[in-house]
Formats: structure tokens, C-alpha cells, sequence
């Protein structure tokens, strides 16, 4: 039986990247990763730290070079490369893409080309206005076959209302339920912390 392997793409929810990165080393120890990241997330300096310093962390842990443009995402579908894509952080920038068939980025093209054989995704919401303008788009993508969410919480629901983050915790957990084809539950969780 040949391995699994995973992409797994990083947006730019920053904040989370700390906590995403855990997940990740629990992820490659169990599975072969593909690392994938936006243009922005590779490119991008923050207070959370350096694009160079998180592509070497994310390379070291899954020992091989993160993509990030649309021809190197794009024959993850006609040559099959996944058997599960993870969106960890998904942003609300890309789940606005996604849902509406927007493939301007290696992320979005990655979805596009793996959906095309019509394998799981497993998207990690962190997006400050879910519950907002957001609403709508997380609404299709829970409606569309071959997609998973990892379970979700509001992290701060009085001085952000709109705003959701996937428990990352729950990561390894939820690829295990989207590669048999099942949403894990449930799906909202309450407020950590």
C-alpha cells in the first residue's frame, strides 16, 4: 500500500502560524506532506516572525521545498500528487476565492487541481469575519461534496463578533475523518480559552 500524502497550504493568518506549525510536525510524522504556502505567506514579514524563517521550518519539518506559485501547484491534479489537501490557516481571503471559483494563487490552484479528481480538502478557518461577509462563502464550501472543515470555535466573541479559528489542535484528527469521507463532529466547538 502506497503512503498517504498530504499538501498542506498555509495562508496568511499569521497569528496562527505558530500554532499551525505545531500541528504540522504531528502531521508529517504520520504522513508524507506536500508544503504549499500563498505568495503572501512566503513573501510577507510580520511580528509573528520572517517568511524566510517559517519556509526553512516548514522545509526542515517536511523535508522538501514549499511551493507557492500556480505552475508548481497545478499538476497536483492531472498527475494526482494527493490524496488529501489540508487549508491550514484558511483565510477569508481564500474562502472567498474558493467558493466563488477564483484560482489566482498556488493555494486556490491547488484546490482547483486536486478537487478535480475529486479527493477531500480539509480547510482550517481563521478568518476574522466568518459569521460576517464570510458567512455566505463558508456556507457553499459546507454545501460542496469533497469538503471538510476541522472543527471551529469564535476565539474572541465580544470584541470580535464575526470572527472564527479552527480548533488546529484537531488537525490530525480531522484528516483522519475527511480521507473515510466523513465531517468530524461536531463541527462548532465552544470558545477555547
Amino acid at each position: 500500500m502506497k503512503p498517504t500524502v498530504i499538501g498542506f497550504a498555509l495562508c496568511g493568518s499569521f497569528c496562527t502560524f505558530e500554532q499551525v506549525i505545531k500541528v504540522l510536525k504531528r502531521v508529517a510524522a504520520e504522513y508524507t506532506v506536500i508544503p504549499i504556502m500563498s505568495q503572501n505567506s512566503a513573501s510577507t514579514d510580520t511580528r509573528f516572525g520572517t517568511a524566510d524563517a517559517f519556509i526553512k521550518e516548514i522545509e526542515s519539518i517536511c523535508k522538501r521545498p514549499v511551493i507557492t506559485r500556480i505552475e508548481e501547484t497545478e499538476p497536483i491534479g492531472p498527475e494526482r500528487l494527493l490524496d488529501l489537501l489540508v487549508i491550514a490557516p484558511c483565510t477569508g481571503n481564500t474562502i472567498a476565492k474558493i467558493a466563488s471559483g477564483i484560482t489566482d494563487t498556488g493555494v486556490t490552484m491547488a484546490y482547483k487541481a486536486h478537487l478535480r479528481n475529486q479527493r477531500p480538502v480539509l480547510l482550517a478557518v481563521s478568518t476574522n469575519d466568518a459569521l460576517g461577509a464570510n458567512a455566505p462563502n463558508i456556507g457553499l464550501l459546507l454545501n460542496r461534496r469533497h469538503n471538510y472543515f476541522v472543527p471551529f470555535y469564535q476565539d474572541d466573541p465580544f470584541l470580535k463578533p464575526t470572527s472564527l479559528t479552527a480548533d488546529f489542535d484537531l488537525i490530525p484528527e480531522a484528516i483522519e475523518a475527511a480521507l473515510e469521507g466523513r465531517q468530524l463532529q461536531p463541527m462548532i466547538r465552544q470558545s477555547i480559552g
